[in-house]
């Protein structure tokens, strides 16, 4: 790898929540200096690996770094969760890309993070507060080992809600529980934000449509280029087509098109686990991890069999655990 890519994209600091929810902080001050709440980045861990969409969970512009917060739930994500190491460097960063998150307006706002986007909703909470808002936040975890900077958000939000599927930490339920409990709380809600499984963002949507509060939602579909040019991104948004590189990654989520984007994120489930099975019975080959700690590494899913070596994926779209 060349020297002048050791010295813009190296790992400085990395950060495992769980088994599979792990935190990249990367050198790029450049990149610092650039970045808005909202935005996102395209990753490459190595010449021939794939791109992915990363949105980014944090920046520095005193340190000069982006901090990335990674779930490992398909090929490449489980590559960098191995391979990703402090020291180690990434191929390729670009970005940031996105139209930022607008951050004023609104003066009561709730902030809501489940799944993937407990992270990326955090710079949002915290530009909300910095230009005057009265912040309430609502995040969403399995249970109380996977919580995550509770401080930061804490530091960033004037009223801070946590939700667990088995109430081992805040209130036991459902994110969009939390959310009900701070409408109820605060009728003068302006603004709700979510980032989180196309299934929640929904959900929260639908909360707050009877409310007539505004409610803006983080698109995450499939992605090559990141510039609007490859089409993989188009979204339904009010009946007409988008793109969320260029367009977004914020929406009205009264207006998005949940059953298409879901639709189309599922496209190519059957190549995704393809790839993912033969770069797991490489690293087996390689020894570099035992058979069946993939497999054991996997949500439970009723009916299914991995004795004939299948590997059945667990769905990004959907809450996972980790955060």
């Amino acid at each position: 790898m060349k020297a002048n890519q050791k010295s813009r994209f190296e790992i400085v600091a990395r950060e495992d929540f769980s088994d599979v929810t792990y935190l990249l902080e990367i050198h790029h001050p450049l990149m610092a200096k650039a970045a808005r709440p909202g935005q996102f980045v395209i990753v490459m861990s190595h010449e021939h690996g794939e791109r992915i969409p990363l949105t980014i969970a944090d920046f520095d512009r005193k340190k000069g770094t982006v901090t990335l917060v990674v779930q490992a739930v398909g090929k490449t994500t489980r590559e960098m969760q191995q391979n990703c190491q402090v020291g180690t460097t990434l191929y390729g960063v670009a970005g940031p890309m996105g139209v930022p998150s607008r951050t004023s307006g609104a003066r009561k706002i709730v902030c809501v993070g489940g799944g993937l986007g407990v992270a990326p909703i955090f710079p949002q909470a915290r530009a909300f507060k910095e230009g005057g808002a009265y912040v309430i936040g609502v995040v969403g975890f399995r249970t109380k080992d996977l919580v995550f900077w509770q401080d930061k958000f804490r530091a960033c939000c004037d009223e801070f809600i946590v939700c667990t599927d088995d109430g081992s930490a805040g209130i036991k339920g459902l994110i969009t529980d939390g959310v009900k409990l701070a409408i109820q709380k605060h009728p003068d809600i302006g603004e709700l934000v979510a980032i989180g499984p196309p299934v929640m963002m929904r959900a929260c949507a639908e909360v707050t449509r009877p409310h007539k509060i505004k409610t803006v939602v983080s698109l995450n579909p499939i992605m090559v280029d990141g510039t609007g040019m490859c089409g993989g991104c188009r979204v339904k948004v009010g009946g007409q087509v988008r793109f969320a590189c260029v367009d977004g990654p914020d929406f009205d989520g009264h207006q998005v098109d949940f059953d298409d984007l879901m639709s189309r994120l599922r496209r190519f489930t059957r190549e995704e686990k393809s790839a993912m099975e033969r770069w797991s019975e490489s690293c087996r080959m390689k020894n570099q991890i035992a058979p069946g700690t993939l497999a054991s590494l996997l949500p439970a899913q009723a009916g299914s069999d991995l004795s004939d070596g299948s590997l059945v994926l667990p769905d990004p779209f959907e809450e996972v655990e980790g955060g």
